[in-house]
């Protein structure tokens, strides 16, 4: 499957891609929303199992409004690192690992969440799913398909072996991460030539379409420049710029200026 083969519907304010593996159809909901988030379908016999949840309202019932036309039913939602959104499918069950809980409870994901009803108000829905099955390491089956979770410093990924893609928090191949220093990128790195050893076909992730190994091999070489970089910096402002210079067309500063600050503490 080429990340590019895919049928588009033009919502009215997000859009759907809709890759077909026969039996499976994968539905990239692409949001259009403040911070790019992505929200997966994963259809078999007229059921959706959900990954992640939208989290402003106006796309909470855009997605809601296409799974009812599609006529798909939610088995299941696993609930990783974007833990807002609990308007969404309030009925349906929800599936996540403890530490996952506690990220979107008291960890980062509750601190990122509180920043972001502060910054987007009343459009932004702050609630957070209810958890009614904790996961561990190891296969779940929801709504007809295997999942293979993998949890995770934050929460946890997600192998779905019958369409052979992998779910993570963030890729991007061309615009920045947040890395949390050296010690991250490595662990980075690491996690992406475990793909590339896999051979997966796509690559999933909360904030970018679908991607391919060839943007993991790309990221592979980002990351292990960015650690160059900041180690022949004097400071933050010093190593951004450096980084923007020798990425000019990245996107996602805001992602950078998180980066410089861990680097440079």
């Amino acid at each position: 499957m080429n990340k590019n083969t895919y049928q588009t519907v033009k919502l009215d304010k997000g859009e759907m891609h809709i890759y077909d593996f026969g039996a499976v159809k994968l539905h990239a909901y692409q949001t259009n929303d403040p911070i790019d988030d992505e929200v997966f379908l994963v259809e078999k016999a007229g059921q959706a199992a959900v990954v992640e949840s939208p989290c402003f309202r106006d796309n909470i019932a855009e997605l809601a409004a296409y799974l009812k036309d599609r006529g798909l039913e939610p088995a299941g939602m696993l609930v990783a690192y974007h833990g807002a959104g609990a308007t969404f499918l309030s009925g349906t069950a929800k599936y996540a690992t403890q530490n996952a809980v506690d990220y979107s409870a008291q960890g980062g994901g509750k601190a990122l969440v509180d920043g972001f009803a502060a910054t987007f108000g009343e459009s932004f829905d702050p609630s957070i799913h209810p958890v009614d099955h904790i996961l561990t390491e190891g296969p779940v089956v929801i709504g007809g398909v295997e999942f293979v979770i993998h949890p995770t410093a934050d929460a946890f990924d997600v192998e779905i072996p019958e369409i052979n893609a992998v779910y993570t928090h963030m890729l991007g191949h061309d615009c920045h991460s947040i890395v949390a220093g050296a010690g991250h990128a490595d662990a980075m790195v690491a996690q992406l030539e475990g793909y590339i050893a896999k051979g997966y076909t796509l690559i999933l992730t909360s904030h970018y379409t679908p991607e391919d190994l060839k943007d993991a091999q790309t990221k592979i070489d980002y990351l292990k420049e960015l650690k160059a970089i900041a180690a022949a910096s004097a400071d933050r402002a010093g190593f951004k710029a450096a980084v923007q210079e020798r990425y000019p067309r990245y996107s996602g500063e805001n992602y950078l200026d998180m980066t410089a600050g861990f680097f440079f503490a």
